[in-house]
């Protein structure tokens, strides 16, 4: 299927418009924090449903994939890239560090020993899905100017207590690449409190200076990088703390990032990507694409 879509809500703004208090913050900063965009129910059933997802899993052991945001450290085998690349239109599992043994046994409980789950919650599962088309979100981005968005994928994070990984400097837009820059943005859910101890978000504006691509048919690994990440002050980073049931809008250009989590409080998120398509080219060298089984599906219902 194709999309001609490209990115920056900026310019997709027109100067005369009348902006909205939201929309010139997000312009102005790269994000927004809402406080209490789901309630504590909302943010408890959302977890419950995860928890008899990661008690139903069933993960072949090649396919035990531990994520990273590290390049020398990501999918290093065949099954565990194919796992991944493919991933797009499925719900799939990656993992924290150290929790098989030499034999792809757990050596954690399962509700432990996940990075994230991932990339089509929205599309599968009800409750996701209801959130993520909500007349809320909905709302927010037609504050925002939206004309015509699309979800590209989504992702439940868990930050696990203790082992939750690092999420190193980056910007959304070097996985999401689009033309022209910046048509990308997060939508990060708390459904815990995010606080500075267990993981919390960390910003930075910035520029993007590298991108995930595939690679041609045939070669391994499956995806590479362009250019190099940039090295930021880490001055320079801001805490953006959460409290449960609020969210980050999340500019595809602002570099952000998350320290581990070396408390003994998990940092559970749902979080998801929407594409302004009007106007917009979604490249084809990207490692999410849309499928048959799956195009990308408009935010907006009727």
């Amino acid at each position: 299927m194709k999309y001609n879509y490209v990115t920056d809500l900026r310019p997709s703004i027109k100067p005369t418009q009348q902006h909205s208090p939201l929309s010139s913050q997000y312009m102005q900063d790269g994000y927004v924090v809402l406080d209490g965009l789901l309630s504590a129910q909302e943010c408890d059933e959302l977890r419950q449903r995860m928890t008899d997802i990661v008690d139903q899993m069933d993960v072949p052991q090649h396919c035990r994939t531990t994520f990273s945001t590290y390049h020398d450290e990501q999918l290093k085998t065949q099954g565990n890239a194919d796992y991944f690349i493919t991933s797009g239109d499925k719900i799939r599992f990656f993992f924290e560090k150290g929790v098989f043994d030499d034999k792809g046994e757990f050596i954690v409980p399962r509700q432990r020993s996940l990075n994230k789950v991932g990339h089509a919650l929205h599309a599968y599962e009800p409750l996701y899905k209801k959130v993520t088309h909500s007349p809320r979100i909905q709302g927010i981005a037609k504050k925002l100017g939206l004309v015509s968005p699309v979800i590209l994928q989504s992702m439940f994070i868990f930050k696990q207590p203790g082992i939750g990984g690092e999420v190193t400097p980056h910007q959304d837009a070097t996985f999401l690449y689009t033309e022209p820059l910046g048509r990308v943005m997060g939508v990060w859910i708390a459904l815990e409190d995010a606080t500075v101890n267990n993981g919390c978000l960390w910003f930075i504006p910035g520029g993007i200076s590298r991108r995930m691509v595939r690679t041609p048919p045939g070669t391994f690994p499956l995806t590479d990088f362009i250019g190099r990440e940039q090295t930021y002050d880490d001055e320079k980073f801001i805490p953006v703390p959460v409290k449960k049931g609020g969210v980050v809008l999340i500019h595809g250009e602002v570099v952000h990032r998350s320290a581990e989590n070396t408390s003994e409080e998990s940092r559970h998120v749902y979080t998801f990507h929407i594409m302004e398509s009007q106007d917009t080219r979604w490249s084809p060298d990207n490692w999410l694409q849309p499928t048959e089984e799956l195009p990308f599906p408009p935010l907006y219902t009727k």
